[in-house]
């Protein structure tokens, strides 16, 4: 098992932990981090940009000059792509940009991720995060005590106090233990997480 240390807010080694090894120690798979990360961004996209192609722009039902003899190039209609307002080319349409990722091949990739992260050191538990009040300061100091700057922080309870007090600051992000996402834990430079924390990912996801 791989262990690791527990921290306080003040940024002080307060214990260490000892991480599942399948969760938390499995050989990273590339292949399928691509996979989830690719998926994610795709099932994102709305897929709702629309333009209108010649057929669908109104107007330019009648040619507009004779074929010959007026020194122009022959027209067909006012309303082909090279004509101010007419229609666009290969215009884009509504569709779907859904890309399915299985069950199982989400939770290899989330174990890959949360695994990548604790063999770059680059995972730090706190034994809690607690806040007397909303306060961006507090939370940045929190932070600067880790020595923590661009960070997901997991959490095992939905602290709004906590929430809101990190809403504001520049590079970080709030996650609920059943709402992380490989492309999350791989943005952000560190994954801080409360010790609560880590026993209900070990608990949900062995």
């Amino acid at each position: 098992m791989a262990t690791v240390s527990v921290y306080n807010m003040a940024g002080e080694e307060v214990g260490t932990i000892d991480l599942n090894d399948a969760i938390f120690g499995v050989e990273p798979n590339e292949h399928l981090l691509h996979k989830a990360v690719v998926a994610q961004l795709a099932n994102n996209r709305q897929g709702t940009q629309k333009a209108k192609t010649r057929s669908e722009v109104s107007g330019g039902g009648r040619k507009p000059w004779r074929q010959k003899g007026t020194g122009h190039a022959r027209q067909g209609s006012t309303r082909s792509p090279q004509w101010t307002g007419g229609g666009v080319v290969f215009a884009p349409v509504p569709r779907d940009y859904t890309q399915k990722v299985n069950k199982k091949e989400k939770r290899a990739a989330l174990k890959s991720a949360l695994s990548a992260k604790v063999a770059d050191s680059k995972f730090v538990v706190l034994d809690e995060l607690k806040l007397d009040a909303i306060k961006t300061k507090d939370f940045v100091n929190v932070l600067n005590n880790l020595n923590v700057a661009k960070a997901l922080v997991v959490l095992n309870d939905n602290d709004e106090t906590v929430i809101r007090s990190a809403a504001n600051v520049k590079d970080v992000k709030t996650a609920l233990t059943n709402t992380i996402n490989v492309y999350d834990i791989l943005k952000y430079d560190t994954v801080v997480v409360t010790k609560d924390a880590v026993a209900t990912i070990e608990e949900v996801y062995a």
